[in-house]
């Protein structure tokens, strides 16, 4: 299982720096929205032209 979000130093660290409080908001933001970016990874699906596309430009599809 891969672990997302901070490890326990980069936690404490970042709540040394801008404050238990803040820190722990921050690192629990930084979590969510890694969770979020492996759900959308998970999820993705590529799209098939059904249509031929006469602008080549027009749906370009970014490399991941």
């Amino acid at each position: 299982m891969k672990t997302t979000g901070l490890s326990y130093n980069a936690r404490k660290a970042l709540m040394v720096q801008v404050g238990e409080q803040a820190g722990t908001e921050i690192a629990n933001l930084i979590g969510r929205m890694a969770n979020e970016i492996e759900e959308l990874r998970r999820t993705k699906v590529n799209v098939t032209r059904i249509v031929p596309n006469p602008d080549p430009r027009q749906y370009v599809e970014e490399p991941f």
